[in-house]
Parts: structure tokens; C-alpha cells; sequence
């Protein structure tokens, strides 16, 4: 007999629903989790002290320690990408997280499980066995079951059943059972279409069904329990979910009992083969179970053992953390790098390189250590040597000595240094990162190299020219003192000789000689000592000139550039301790039958202890 629908609990479930909804807002950016998450409030009066509160606020509210951080680090990582991975890529994602937030906001106390199956697989009938009574149409005509029907033990579940798309008058109470049927007093059970119906109204509705239930129990047939549509559609894309599936072998009324242990082996390893791992070594996973609904064989087994399992009250969080879990395998190509990710000191150091040389750091130091250089031999040097070395340019047409020429220009032009020097950088930094990362690393540095040219045109012109009026040390005057005394005296000299020739002084050669001579070569002596003593002063204030440009103009690279290359790089620092969170480790889930619940049948039932006798 049809369940009447109750007003006033459906009317308390929906005002629950409204008052506790949250959306997940995507535009929030990291480190609001401790904001948006809402304290647990104590269990209401007549909760059991190992039963949660339903009306438990805010996010999480429901969920244990470890789903509730993977949950707030997926939010903040959809979060913190937006911007950089693309939307397909956040979709499934951000459908977890609904459907995350939409479960805590209904009945702790339920575990809602879907009977799905293939076209003949006696789903229909076995959901008439679990109930006890017939409240599920059975028969040969194909497909016998058009829409979800629900069989419902306890009150309480009509938010779950709305959420599902059941309509009141497919909600179904079972025949009382007494203790048996208490057991199984949190169970919500749906009865789907067939999933290889061939309307495509029923395909539809089956996976809609499969992505809200807690767990799932796919009926299979001895003919069609390798079924490829079964296999490849659902099984193999749900592999990380085992640990809420249930995989029913029916009809085995029709088999031998060896032939129903070599379709059990043939279905074990297919199972294997799709990546499903099975609980019959004490591990958590599927659990596998030949039952007969037409006889009632092993179907008992199968009330004992979802009894357990809904009496755990873990499957909606397993089911959570496994949709987490293909999430976040989803998401690794666009979060996990191939190798160290960043920027290191020797790439920022070339870059400041490239650079300098870039605006001609080396050559301004160059040329400012000559200007010293050749202004130390002006002031310094002999006036004889002077007017040679202004003859010896007049010969060569304006030509400099070529000691102190001015090195020839590169090929490549300030412009395209910069732009290679860019480009050398963002690749360096983008070098092993996931491409969604590694594009945003590469458009930073592009944007900010955009206007760096001209940068550092202004900056040369606001650090000026060092070449144009280098300092004078102190000793220059002194220098320039005792060469001009030299010159009198080769001057003095001469004027004695023409004198004593001219018989106007008394004759004496040799004292006018050594008198010349002492300033004829006093006066390159003295060049010589200003030209050596003037090197170290001169090879510092190059130096130093070259240094201030390249420094200023790694500041400029760094701003425009390396900066917003490292926010990039940060943020993906973030956002990779962020998936870190999300991936895992998993705490592990209890296995049904553990701890102090007694020795019975656990949920990954044995090959021997789920086998019929």
C-alpha cells in the first residue's frame, strides 16, 4: 500500500532545505575557510550519543574532520582557479561541492541505496523481497519499471526522496518485520529503470539517480553479468567507489552450484579488470553476493549485510570523499607538475644579466673608465705628446687611438634583447608546471614586458650619461703643476742654449743641457706615473657606473616582470597545497562488523561467507 505523503514533515523538510541553503561561491579567493564554516551546534535533545544533529549549521555541519577539510580545500582551489583552468575542467568539481553541501543539509539518519540493473536482471523482483511484500511491477514486458520507485522503513526521508525526484505516490512502505525490518530502519532503497533501456528518458533518469544516492546495488544476471554497457558506462567509470557498491549476482536458482562459482570467479575478474577493488580480503571495497529473488536464496544475507552497512551511517561521507577523490583525479593534469616547479636565484641573475647588457651596462663602464682615463692623460700628459697624438688623429681623419675606441655594436638591438631575455625567463619559470599555470606565468611576463623597452630607455636618461663629467681626484691640480714645471724647464733649457749661442750669457753647456733634459724626460715620467695611478680610480668608477645601471635596470625587470612571475608561481604554490588537501591521504573509513559490533558478516563479504550452502 502507497505511503501517504505527510504535509507537515514535508513542509518541515523544506523549511529545513531553505533555512540551512549555502551556495559554493566560486569567486571567493583562499584563506576564508575558518570565515565560512559555521561550529557544529550540540546534538537536539533525544539524539543518541552516536547519532549527528540534522540540524547542525553551516558548512560541514554533518561531516567528519578529514571530508570537511577536503571539502574546504576544493572549494578554495575552485576558488583560486577560476581564472586559470578552464571551466570544463571545474565543472565536475563544482558539482561535487553542491551535492556535497545539498547532502549535509538533509537526514543523517538515512542511507539512501538504488537497486540498478540491466533489462531482465529480476531487480524488480528483488526489491520485492527486500520489502517483503510486491510494491514494485514485475513481469515480462520490457521496461517494467519506468520511473524510481522508493521503499522507505522509517519517516524523515522526504528531503531525500525530493532531492531524488520521487513523486509521493511512488513512496512505499515495507510489510513489518519486526526486528529485522528496525535494522534496516535508516535504509532508503530506490528501485531505478533499467539502465540499458531503450528510452532514453530511463538512461537519463538512472544517471541522474546514480550521482545523488549513497551507495548503489547493481543486479546482474548469469547471461548478462559481462554486459560491455554495464562495464564501461558505469563500473569502470565508478571504480573509486567501491566501497559503496554492491554487486548481486541473481538467478543463480538457475545455475549449478559449480556454475555459479565459475560466473562468480568470471564476474570477480571482470571487476578486476575495471579497477574495482573487492573487500574479501579485509580490505574495504565492493562486496560481491549470489542471491536468488525468486526463491528467497541469499537474499537474508543481503538484508544483514545492508542492515550494517546503513546502520554505520558512513555511506553518504564514503560516497562524498570518492566523487572527491574522481574530482580530484580529474583535476591532477592541471595542478600536478612534471618536476620542480619556480624561479631560481641563478635565472633571476641572468635575467638582471641579460638586461644589462641589454641597455649597455658594461659598455656605459667601459666608456666611463676611458673618458677618466683619457682625461687623466690630457691633464697630465706633455704638451709634445699631446699635439702628436692630435697630429696622429688629424692623419687617421678624426680617429681615436684604438686602444680607447668604442667596441663595435651587436647585431641584435637593445629591443630584441629585452624581448629574449623575457622570453628566456618565462620559460625558465613556466618549465614543468601543468599548461594552465604555465600559460599564466607566460602572459605575465609578456604583460609586463609590454612596456619594458622604453623603461629602461627613461631610466639611462634619468641616471645620465657617467661618461660626460667624470670627477677629478684631488692630485690632478698637483699632476698638472709638476707638468707644467717640466715643459719651464725644457722651455728654460732652451732659452739658456739659444742665449749662450746668441752670446748673451755667459757659455756653460752643460748645466742648460740637464736642465732640458730634466724636463724632457720628466714630463712622459710624469704622464707615465698619472696614467698608472689613474687606472685603479678609473677601473672602480667604470665599474661602479656599470654596476648603478645594471642594478637599476634589474629593479625595473624585477618589478615589471619577476614579480608578477612569482605571483603567478605563488599562487600556484597555493592552489598545489590546496590539491594536495583535496587528493588525499583519505582517512580510512570503518569496515561494517569491525570494533565491538560482533563477528557477523562485514561488508566485504568473503568468497567462501557470501556464497550460498
Amino acid at each position: 500500500m502507497a505511503e501517504k505523503p505527510v504535509r507537515t514533515e514535508k513542509k518541515q523538510e523544506q523549511e529545513k532545505e531553505k533555512g540551512g541553503e549555502r551556495r559554493w561561491d566560486d569567486g571567493l579567493i583562499a584563506r576564508r575557510a575558518a570565515e565560512r564554516a559555521a561550529p557544529e551546534e550540540p546534538p537536539a535533545e533525544g539524539t543518541g550519543a552516536g547519532e549527528k544533529s540534522e540540524d547542525a549549521e553551516g558548512f560541514g555541519g554533518t561531516y567528519g574532520g578529514g571530508l570537511r577539510t577536503r571539502l574546504d580545500a576544493l572549494h578554495e582551489l575552485v576558488g583560486l582557479s577560476r581564472t586559470r583552468v578552464e571551466t570544463d575542467a571545474l565543472a565536475e568539481a563544482g558539482r561535487v561541492l553542491d551535492e556535497a553541501a545539498a547532502r549535509q543539509r538533509l537526514s543523517s539518519r538515512h542511507t539512501v541505496v538504488a537497486l540498478a540493473g540491466a533489462t531482465g536482471s529480476g531487480k524488480s523482483t528483488l526489491f520485492n523481497a527486500l520489502a517483503g511484500v510486491a510494491v514494485s511491477e514485475t513481469g515480462l514486458r520490457r521496461p517494467t519499471t519506468s520511473a524510481p520507485l522508493a521503499l522507505t522503513w522509517s519517516e524523515g526521508a522526504a528531503g531525500l526522496l525530493d532531492r531524488l525526484g520521487v513523486p509521493g505516490r511512488l513512496r512505499r512502505r515495507p510489510l513489518a518485520g519486526g526486528a529485522a525490518d528496525a535494522d534496516l530502519a535508516p535504509l532508503v532503497l530506490i528501485d531505478l529503470p533499467d539502465h540499458d533501456s531503450a528510452l532514453t528518458a530511463h538512461r537519463d533518469q538512472v544517471d541522474r539517480a546514480l550521482g545523488l544516492v549513497d551507495a548503489v546495488i547493481w543486479v546482474v544476471d548469469p547471461e548478462k553479468y559481462a554486459d560491455a554497457a554495464l562495464h564501461e558506462r558505469y563500473l569502470r567509470p565508478l571504480a573509486g567507489h567501491a566501497e559503496v557498491t554492491f554487486v548481486v549476482l541473481n538467478q543463480v536458482d538457475r545455475l549449478g552450484a559449480e556454475a555459479t562459482e565459475l560466473v562468480l570467479d568470471d564476474l570477480r575478474r571482470l571487476l578486476d579488470e575495471d579497477g574495482m577493488a573487492l573487500g574479501e580480503h579485509g580490505e574495504p571495497g565492493a562486496t560481491v553476493l549470489p542471491v536468488s529473488a525468486l526463491t528467497g536464496e541469499g537474499v537474508p544475507e543481503l538484508r544483514e549485510l545492508l542492515a550494517r552497512f546503513v546502520q554505520e551511517r558512513t555511506a553518504p561521507e564514503r560516497r562524498i570523499a570518492a566523487d572527491i577523490d574522481a574530482a580530484a583525479a580529474r583535476l591532477r593534469p592541471s595542478y600536478v607538475a612534471d618536476g620542480r616547479s619556480g624561479l631560481g636565484e641563478r635565472s633571476r641573475e641572468e635575467f638582471a644579466g641579460r638586461l644589462a647588457v641589454a641597455v649597455g651596462a658594461q659598455a656605459a663602464g667601459e666608456a666611463a673608465e676611458r673618458v677618466w682615463r683619457r682625461g687623466a692623460i690630457r691633464a697630465c700628459g706633455s704638451p709634445w705628446l699631446r699635439l702628436h697624438r692630435w697630429y696622429e688623429r688629424k692623419r687617421w681623419h678624426g680617429s681615436t687611438d684604438p686602444r680607447l675606441a668604442v667596441p663595435a655594436e651587436d647585431e641584435l638591438t637593445a629591443r630584441q634583447r629585452v624581448e629574449q631575455a623575457v622570453r628566456i625567463v618565462a620559460d625558465e619559470a613556466s618549465r614543468g608546471l601543468p599548461a594552465p599555470w604555465a600559460l599564466a606565468v607566460r602572459e605575465a611576463a609578456t604583460r609586463g614586458a609590454e612596456g619594458l623597452p622604453e623603461a629602461l630607455d627613461e631610466l639611462t636618461v634619468t641616471l645620465g650619461d657617467p661618461a660626460a663629467r667624470p670627477p677629478r681626484p684631488a692630485w690632478w691640480p698637483a699632476a698638472v703643476l709638476v707638468q707644467a714645471l717640466m715643459t719651464l724647464l725644457q722651455l728654460f733649457g732652451a732659452l739658456w742654449l739659444v742665449g749662450q749661442i746668441v752670446g748673451v750669457v755667459e757659455p756653460g753647456l752643460l748645466p742648460p743641457v740637464l736642465i732640458m733634459l730634466g724636463g724632457i724626460v720628466g714630463g712622459p715620467l710624469v704622464e707615465w706615473a698619472c696614467e698608472s695611478a689613474v687606472k685603479g680610480p678609473a677601473r672602480r668608477y667604470g665599474q661602479e657606473a656599470e654596476r648603478k645601471l645594471a642594478e637599476a635596470a634589474a629593479a625595473c625587470g624585477r618589478a615589471r616582470v619577476l614579480d608578477p612571475v612569482s605571483a603567478e608561481l605563488l599562487r600556484y604554490r597555493e592552489v598545489r597545497e590546496q590539491y594536495a588537501k583535496v587528493a588525499g591521504p583519505r582517512p580510512s573509513p570503518r569496515i561494517v562488523g569491525a570494533g565491538g559490533r560482533g563477528t557477523g558478516p562485514r561488508l566485504g563479504a568473503t568468497r567462501t561467507g557470501a556464497r550460498l550452502r
